[in-house]
């Protein structure tokens, strides 16, 4: 798997998951457990994964939708 984003932005994390269900890319979000460490205040980055064979599909989804600003570099 691949890191697709990192962000500690809940709203992006819940949108990129939507956008990859509804586009049946399967993905792993990596630290949304971490919260217990930083006492839940958001201050971990969460990872958004997909398998290494889809993350082109994934970043032109991302793109389409307006946020190519949080997609990581290659």
């Amino acid at each position: 798997m691949i890191e697709l984003i990192r962000t500690n932005d809940a709203v992006i994390i819940s949108f990129v998951e939507s956008l990859m269900r509804d586009a049946g890319i399967g993905y792993f979000v990596a630290d949304q457990n971490m919260s217990v460490l930083d006492g839940s205040i958001g201050i971990l980055p969460r990872r958004v994964m997909v398998d290494a064979d889809k993350a082109d599909a994934a970043r032109r989804i991302l793109t389409d939708a307006g946020i190519a600003n949080e997609i990581r570099q290659k």
